[in-house]
């Protein structure tokens, strides 16, 4: 099919939120709402595939700002004229414009200009995600409800609220205090003993913390501790891996497929948490799920509180490529609002996995607001 990019435009979107989640607080603790760019990429022939960027500043360093501007002034450019079948060309030709530091440079703004591309080509050949990868499609994924709290209290109060909406799994944010990380995840047993528990420390515990709590969190039920240490610690976490108290996850520390082959061959990870913001889009995400299935290692699928588009993204790679576990896709529990003509529904704490070509869902431009109540 012999189409060109034309335009690329983008869309500020900032979404309201609901609860308390330490990773959307503003500066100062401020309440700050969950921001994100859409993009719109439209062919010469008139196709248009639409993307996202969620920039999350206190989880990585990329904000709504620095994506916006490095996609108007900087991407977009690039990709003008670029064939958009040609994916290997378009990201050669945006890590020559927005070079690497140790891994690839801007990975969230470039994930949104990935999701665009795959909407587009799905909509020039009329397929979704499952006929473009050739994989059989389930149409539905069980997800897990996040826990998130500062009391004991506070725990019960967000467990109820889950189990109310048909939430059977549950991820836990733990570190930096293991005492209350044991206390917690205990408690979340206790009420939900047939549950798969995932703890995630986002980089939250020191070498030594990590290695003492790991066989605690283990005998109170855990099944994986996810990033335990801060992504530079490799030593501590050919430790932790060496222990066997738990399986131990990376995500914050893994960017590009090259370093996830690295860290395999050193040993220093039992899987990893996917997320396809962090990675630069479904391209590298599947490449590191081969990657991890080739080694006989385990990948979870998670998220960075994904709204709309990116949401669809991950439940087609999450649904198309086997996961049997919960995926801990939040954006649905502390979100609110929708720019799609039809938001993506869950039902019974399982996600419906949007159908039709691309990305499967639709974007309403009149909902396109700066700020989404």
């Amino acid at each position: 099919m012999n189409v060109r990019i034309a335009a690329v435009e983008v869309f500020p979107v900032v979404y309201a939120t609901r609860g308390w989640f330490k990773f959307l607080e503003g500066p100062k603790g401020r309440r700050g709402g969950r921001p994100s760019v859409v993009i719109k990429i439209t062919a010469d022939n008139g196709a248009v595939g639409w993307g996202q960027s969620i920039p999350l500043h206190r989880w990585s360093y990329e904000t709504l700002e620095t994506v916006q501007t490095t996609l108007e002034r900087y991407l977009a450019p690039e990709l003008v004229g670029l064939d958009p079948f040609d994916l290997e060309a378009i990201h050669a030709a945006m890590n020559r414009i927005i070079a690497p530091s140790f891994s690839t440079g801007q990975p969230i703004c470039k994930a949104g200009v990935d999701l665009a591309l795959f909407d587009l080509v799905g909509r020039l050949t009329g397929r979704g995600a499952a006929a473009q990868w050739g994989l059989p499609m389930r149409p539905r994924l069980t997800l897990s409800w996040t826990i998130n709290v500062r009391s004991l209290a506070e725990a019960e109060q967000v467990l109820a609220e889950g189990w109310k909406l048909g939430y059977r799994h549950f991820n836990v944010k733990v570190a930096p205090d293991p005492s209350f990380d044991l206390d917690l995840c205990r408690l979340v047993k206790r009420l939900v003993p047939e549950g798969f528990l995932w703890a995630d420390a986002n980089g939250g515990y020191d070498e030594e913390t990590a290695l003492a709590v790991a066989p605690r969190l283990a005998d109170v039920g855990v099944a994986v501790l996810e990033q335990p240490l801060p992504a530079a610690r490799l030593t501590g976490y050919r430790r932790l891996r060496q222990q066997r108290a738990l399986p131990i996850l990376m995500d914050e520390g893994i960017v590009s497929s090259v370093e996830l082959e690295e860290f395999i061959r050193l040993e220093l990870l039992d899987g990893v948490a996917m997320k396809v913001a962090r990675c630069g889009g479904l391209t590298e995400a599947r490449k590191q799920i081969r990657l991890l299935e080739n080694a006989g290692l385990m990948w979870l699928g998670s998220g960075l509180t994904d709204p709309d588009l990116s949401l669809a993204a991950c439940l087609h790679l999450y649904a198309a490529h086997g996961l049997d576990r919960p995926a801990a896709l939040n954006g649905p529990q502390f979100l609110r609002g929708s720019i799609l003509k039809e938001p993506i529904r869950i039902e019974n704490g399982e996600a419906l996995v949007p159908h039709g070509p691309g990305l499967g869902v639709e974007v309403d431009p009149h909902r396109l607001q700066p700020s989404l109540e």
